[in-house]
């Protein structure tokens, strides 16, 4: 099963780790420097709950917690 909100469509997003090396040159440094970027995902945070369905029925589904938070979905 595909880790997507069955309500917002939220899916996995892929972004880097970014590795520094370096003083700062606010406290008295060069600045700093990338020194490697290492590949990442982040997931949303999804639950699986089970919602009420328009036409009266129960489905379990994977959901987005923060569509939970804002009730776009009605728990069974």
């Amino acid at each position: 099963m595909a880790r997507i909100c069955a309500i917002t469509g939220k899916r996995p997003s892929k972004g880097h780790i970014i590795n520094r090396k370096g003083q700062s040159k606010k406290s008295g440094g060069i600045g700093t420097h990338v020194t490697s970027k290492t590949p990442r995902k982040f997931r949303p945070n999804l639950q699986r709950i089970r919602i009420k369905m328009p036409n009266g029925g129960t489905k379990r589904v994977l959901v987005a917690v923060k569509a939970i938070k804002a009730g776009l979905v009605q728990k069974a």
